[in-house]
């Protein structure tokens, strides 16, 4: 495999790279207004412009920043954070072994790097364009979509720091409110859909307003709300798909 992709004219290459660029385009158009109310948010919440990039660079996962950068401003420590942003990112594990079964053709060498750039809406692309796993320059397809991705994340977040520094402060604080409408924007249809996501979700938050009653911050509130809400979906969700 290895040595049939080294015979491979670089010029073949460019042109898959190129196309994973185009059919990763959508997800840019997606990305860069949310990177841009990360940016604007980080800012607001006390990050400086090398920092809030930073995270976006380190990061790379939108709803884990968002959460982030409102712990951040809420003064939770740095420990809550981490494990509040891993239990949210977990996910990502499963989506990993999933995208490496799909190209398991390529050496690890090449996987690797794939899957650290792998988000909700690369790995949904990547499973659209499967075909392109049967290829041999399929690395370089798919590393396409996962740059043009990043690229476009990055850079909206670096846009937002910036507009966060000249924004008048009238407009910047009511970007606020969109922290909590994507997470409303991602749960409710959920919740519309099954009433195990609902009581799953239901539960967590008694779980974290019962935690800071009971005198815990706000950040292991979370983090035990986020944790005893995915440990129930555990027995709940098989049980009614099994009833469908």
């Amino acid at each position: 495999m290895d040595t049939y992709e080294e015979s491979l004219p670089s010029s073949g290459r460019i042109q898959m790279f190129r196309k994973g660029m185009a059919a990763g385009s959508p997800i840019i158009l997606g990305y860069i207004p949310i990177a841009l109310t990360y940016g604007v948010l980080a800012y607001q919440a006390g990050l400086s412009l090398w920092e809030l990039t930073f995270m976006s660079i380190a990061v790379f996962a939108g709803a884990a920043q968002f959460l982030g950068v409102s712990m951040i401003a809420a003064g939770v420590t740095a420990a809550e954070i981490i494990i509040a942003v891993f239990v949210l990112n977990f996910r990502h594990f499963v989506m990993s072994l999933s995208f490496v079964n799909q190209i398991q053709a390529e050496g690890k060498k090449k996987q690797f790097p794939l899957t650290l750039l792998l988000t909700d809406e690369t790995f949904a692309m990547s499973s659209i364009h499967k075909r392109e796993a049967n290829k041999v320059d399929a690395f370089w397809f798919y590393g396409g979509i996962m740059i043009a991705a990043y690229s476009s994340w990055v850079l909206g977040s670096l846009a937002g720091g910036l507009l966060g520094n000249v924004m008048p402060p009238s407009l910047s604080d009511s970007m606020g409110i969109a922290l909590y409408a994507m997470f409303i924007g991602l749960l409710v249809p959920s919740m519309k859909n099954s009433l195990a996501v609902t009581g799953i979700a239901l539960t967590a938050m008694a779980i974290n307003s019962l935690g800071q009653w009971a005198g815990m911050t706000s950040g292991w509130a979370i983090v035990a709300g986020t944790i005893l809400g995915g440990a129930l979906g555990i027995f709940v969700l098989p049980d009614e798909e099994g009833e469908e």
